[in-house]
């Protein structure tokens, strides 16, 4: 395994994270201790999941994953070998069953963290992420910025109700996800300004089908050293090259969540077979080869991978293993140009 530090601290983390979302929904309480177990034989170090979870999230299932990752460090006693990562959602429409009210107060930022400390069987969350800006912006399937009223400025809020968590030992780092770069250089604005605590990772997606985090905010990524933990790398299986080989099923993602489309999207499918043949010419699978894209760009702390299977899992974690070249690195850049982020 590979390591890399976390933001401006001297924690490291494992360039592969274990992302949980599917852990109650697609996969059992006993294949998630299995994933974990594995990962963690490998030296994967660092564990991502959110209140939210599993995917898609509804009241029947909410927050299993957080109870099934907490059964296991139960189980287990390994909670001192993972750097933990959760979440707090923010409002929305398809958050309703999470709390009455959704926005992030202070109260309910305070009442997400003692939820997930409970769920997960621990007294200490080592980073918190704010899952979604509360302003609506950077939605799914869209790459331009389309500007709405009815938001209050609530980012000195949010950092000051962190600290205070902070100060209380529940927390030890602070994250943010599905940020923008105007939204991301406005924390760190405030947490100069008041000596407030400071966003060591920004979460957003980013895969072959999805580089649109290369304008601007990779580079505030590796300036400001809060770097990028890459989620749906494998463009939520698109990448496995499963879907083209007629590998898949019903229960395959992109056959059981609709709302999933953009990786559905005609030059989606066009630029996936562009790369599974770049793939196949180096004797990679297409996953190895998208995740060890994702692995070595200089801007991605930790590229946060899921599976369904512990074979997937295997997979995915082999791809640190391998080091891209120039030239295919070229080849690469140029289906980028013919289909440029087709999965925003």
């Amino acid at each position: 395994m590979k390591y890399n530090k976390l933001g401006t601290t001297d924690e490291e983390v494992s360039v592969i994270c274990l992302g949980t979302m599917t852990w109650g929904e697609q996969n059992t309480e006993d294949e998630g201790h299995e994933q974990m177990s594995y990962a963690l034989d490998q030296g994967v170090n660092f564990f991502d999941t959110a209140e939210l979870y599993p995917v898609p999230s509804r009241a029947g299932t909410l927050s299993r994953t957080e109870e099934i990752i907490g059964t296991w460090f139960e189980k287990t006693g390994n909670r001192d070998k993972v750097f933990l990562a959760t979440k707090i959602a923010g409002p929305g429409p398809y958050t309703a069953h999470i709390r009455e009210a959704s926005e992030y107060s202070s109260q309910n930022i305070i009442d997400a963290v003692d939820g997930s400390l409970k769920r997960l069987q621990t007294d200490m969350i080592d980073l918190y992420q704010i899952h979604w800006p509360a302003r609506a912006t950077n939605f799914f399937g869209k790459r331009g910025y389309y500007h709405s009223e009815g938001w209050s400025e609530n980012f000195g809020m949010i950092l000051e109700t962190l600290q205070e968590i902070i100060k209380s030992g529940k927390v030890r780092h602070i994250g943010i996800s599905n940020e923008t770069p105007w939204g991301f250089m406005t924390y760190l604005k405030h947490s100069a300004a008041k000596g407030l605590p400071r966003v060591m990772t920004v979460q957003n997606p980013y895969s072959l089908l999805n580089r649109t985090y290369e304008v601007g905010m990779a580079e505030m990524s590796i300036r400001e050293k809060a770097g990028l933990l890459a989620y749906s790398p494998m463009a939520f299986g698109r990448l496995s090259g499963k879907y083209l080989e007629g590998k898949d099923n019903p229960a395959s993602r992109l056959n059981k969540f609709d709302r999933m489309s953009r990786y559905n999207s005609e030059n989606s499918i066009k630029a996936t077979q562009k790369y599974y043949d770049i793939a196949q010419e180096n004797g990679w699978s297409l996953a190895q080869m998208s995740l060890a894209w994702v692995n070595q760009q200089k801007f991605v702390t930790s590229n946060i991978i899921g599976a369904t299977s512990i074979e997937q899992l295997k997979e995915n974690i082999s791809s640190i293993d391998i080091e891209i070249p120039k030239e295919v690195v070229k080849k690469i850049n140029a289906v980028q140009e013919i289909y440029p982020d087709p999965a925003p």
